[in-house]
């Protein structure tokens, strides 16, 4: 049981410690500059002001040999943020040398900022603007966010879907034209007896339709139709669709 308590003890002496409560932003590592930190506090005690809620910005080298998580909720629980009874305090912990960030936050915040709303703070806010060795941009972004959800004010749309939609974009439009072109030729066949202009229209419609479907936009829409429209005026050779039969089939080559 000694042993036990002396072990424990020793772990206790070792971990990192947490600096004393002295300001709203706390940065022992110099990160921060003169004007940054000035700004993060005016707008942390305009915040206490006006809703009452506490938001502390704490900058250190490590967390070692905890993990943030763990150091957060001691750090925490050791300067009490929030109100009592209300729990509305907000810690913002940033391990510089770790590259770990962490948002706890009390009990009567969890409705403005639950986990999922502190991921993508992080993830939007601060961890492109740390990448580029922006430390303060980050840390003030996030905050300035942070802010806005205490008081009420919805998160934005996911910057990252975004960019992903912009990226899936990209590469859709040019599948539905080519997906507009197959179903083209295979339309140009089946209406191949009727005459040229109503051939073209029903081509277009049927690539137009396809390549709207596939990528849902109109403009995509429209060069499938326009693609559909004049190889359905091309008069298709007799005989060259039942030639074309042995393609993708085992003919000439061997699958597999």
């Amino acid at each position: 049981m000694v042993l036990m308590l002396a072990c424990a003890f020793a772990q206790a002496q070792q971990l990192a410690p947490i600096p004393p409560l002295t300001s709203p932003v706390i940065d022992t590592t110099g990160t921060l500059d003169a004007a940054t930190k000035q700004q993060l506090e005016a707008q942390a005690l305009a915040l206490q002001q006006r809703k009452g809620s506490q938001l502390q910005v704490l900058v250190i080298p490590t967390t070692q040999p905890e993990d943030i998580a763990q150091y957060a909720v001691r750090a925490f629980e050791q300067w009490r943020i929030g109100r009592k009874g209300v729990d509305d305090g907000l810690l913002l912990v940033v391990a510089k040398d770790d590259r770990r960030v962490r948002i706890e936050v009390g009990y009567g915040l969890e409705g403005a900022i639950p986990d999922a709303t502190s991921a993508r703070v992080i993830q939007e806010y601060m961890v492109p603007k740390f990448r580029a060795g922006d430390y303060a941009g980050g840390i003030r972004d996030a905050s300035g966010v942070l802010v806005k959800l205490i008081d009420g004010e919805p998160l934005p749309a996911p910057m990252a879907d975004h960019r992903s939609e912009r990226g899936a974009g990209g590469s859709s439009w040019v599948f539905a034209l080519f997906v507009a072109f197959i179903v083209a030729q295979v339309a140009r066949a089946i209406f191949r007896g009727a005459p040229a202009p109503l051939r073209g229209l029903l081509t277009a419609g049927a690539a137009g339709g396809i390549a709207w479907l596939i990528s849902s936009l109109v403009l995509v829409g429209g060069l499938g139709a326009l693609v559909g429209f004049f190889m359905g005026l091309v008069t298709m050779p007799a005989g060259r669709y039942a030639r074309d039969r042995g393609f993708g089939g085992w003919g000439g080559g061997g699958f597999g």
